[in-house]
């Protein structure tokens, strides 16, 4: 993508940081977000980025322009409080879609989390949705499914061709959630599984949401277009963990319990149709995460 201007919700995030800082190479970005973290917010400035002040929650985007080519909503809410994650998941959504009406596509970042069938089979783009992430996050899933049903809306009322991706465990050197269990491994903290098999999941490095935006934005429609948003390869949380330990020289522990989150496959065929796929190999993605946080352990 080369010469657009582009608006990035949630930039100081890990999946949006390292988004925003790849598309201002070639195109005028903008990014929103309440910017608590004055290092953060310079860290984007250096590279060209254009930050601005703004509360999602509130959904006031005013003084923000509107002749935005392509708009990505990366940001996330994860507070616990209802008024605030749905306003920031879910209304901030609509308000932001009509600010930018006229944007070429519009781009809502979901997560796998909507899913939850009975089963632990691949879930396809239509498979049963509910509160996957109660246990943890109480608000989570609620709101970011209904985030989704505001933007697949506001895409018809406005005309706003959009594409809903739902992200499947992001990671990179930016961080993630397997980087969480690294630090949990290295410090000797028991790592959470569900009872019963494997955790299986399919994460996706950095590179490849970066890699795979471009088509994703050429798929957004009217009505919007949904997609999970996810590498290749099925890997469970035992696997990632285990290679971790491997690397590092430690063995990680795992404690079953019922609070932890099961396992969420997601099947990619319509992301490869639309993207051509993944590229990244897990253990090359999980080394460099390694590498990047703990050169003394791992060489780069």
């Amino acid at each position: 993508m080369r010469g657009y201007k582009i608006l990035i919700t949630g930039p100081t995030g890990q999946v949006a940081a390292p988004v925003a800082k790849a598309l201002a190479a070639d195109n005028e970005v903008w990014g929103i977000a309440r910017f608590t973290d004055p290092a953060a917010r310079a860290d984007l400035e250096e590279v060209g980025i254009r930050c601005e002040k703004v509360n999602l929650a509130a959904g006031d985007f005013t003084g923000i322009p509107r002749d935005f080519d392509f708009v990505l909503n990366l940001a996330v809410a994860k507070s616990g409080r209802w008024d605030k994650d749905l306003g920031a998941n879910a209304e901030s959504v609509g308000l932001l879609m009509a600010h930018c009406a006229d944007a070429e596509a519009f781009l809502h970042c979901s997560s796998a989390a909507v899913y939850d069938p009975p089963d632990d089979e691949p879930r396809t783009e239509d498979t049963a949705l509910g509160d996957n992430h109660k246990s943890l996050f109480p608000t989570y899933s609620i709101s970011k499914i209904a985030g989704e049903v505001v933007a697949r809306s506001m895409a018809r009322a406005l005309g706003v061709p959009t594409i809903i991706a739902r992200l499947n465990v992001p990671y990179g050197d930016n961080g993630g959630w397997p980087f969480y269990q690294m630090q949990m491994l290295l410090a000797g903290v028991p790592i959470p599984v569900p009872p019963g098999g494997p955790a299986r999941y399919n994460p996706i490095h950095e590179d490849d949401v970066i890699a795979t935006l471009p088509k994703l934005l050429e798929a957004a429609s009217v009505p919007a277009t949904t997609v999970n948003w996810c590498g290749e390869q099925t890997v469970s949380l035992q696997e990632w963990c285990t290679y971790i330990g491997e690397l590092v020289g430690r063995e990680p522990i795992f404690e079953v319990s019922d609070q932890a989150l099961r396992g969420g496959p997601t099947d990619s065929t319509r992301m490869r149709e639309i993207t051509g796929g993944s590229i990244v190999d897990w253990h090359d993605g999980i080394r460099r995460m390694v590498a990047k946080f703990h050169p003394e352990l791992v060489g780069a």
